[in-house]
């Protein structure tokens, strides 16, 4: 039998690994852990996630993001999505006003340079991941 631990790691391509890596640093907080050489140049990099999750990220110019893309997007827990939705426009990137899911956990949205979507998650008392119980989609 198998035990799954925790999510290690999401992968995603960047067209400009630096203004990538400018990006989560400066709008999430999230610090370099390494990077990826390959003859003497980085083409890619591990962001800190909290805890042993992280963000790999390669360099990859011709990358798209499309609808039908079989990961749609990544979830990142914050302590406070009131603070957090601040703090990112403050950088001027577009967040969506929060909103209560109908798993009653608190949710926005935003792109990162690449156009990958990244849902920034506040749960509450009635959350669902923790509380169980099936929940309606209002989406």
């Amino acid at each position: 039998m198998i035990k799954v631990k925790q999510l290690a790691h999401v992968c995603i391509f960047a067209h400009d690994l630096e203004a990538t890596r400018g990006f989560y640093r400066d709008v999430l907080g999230m610090d370099t852990r390494f990077n990826f050489l390959r003859d003497g140049r980085i083409f890619g990099f591990y962001l800190d996630c909290g805890g042993r999750s992280h963000v790999e990220v390669f360099e990859k110019s011709e990358a798209s993001y499309s609808e039908r893309d079989q990961i749609n997007h990544f979830c990142l827990e914050v302590e406070d999505i009131d603070a957090a939705i601040t703090h990112i426009r403050s950088k001027g990137v577009e967040v969506t006003p929060k909103k209560l899911a109908c798993d009653d956990t608190y949710q926005a949205w935003i792109t990162d340079p690449n156009g990958v979507k990244i849902e920034l998650f506040e749960y509450t008392a009635k959350s669902a991941q923790f509380a169980g119980g099936d929940r309606v989609a209002d989406w």
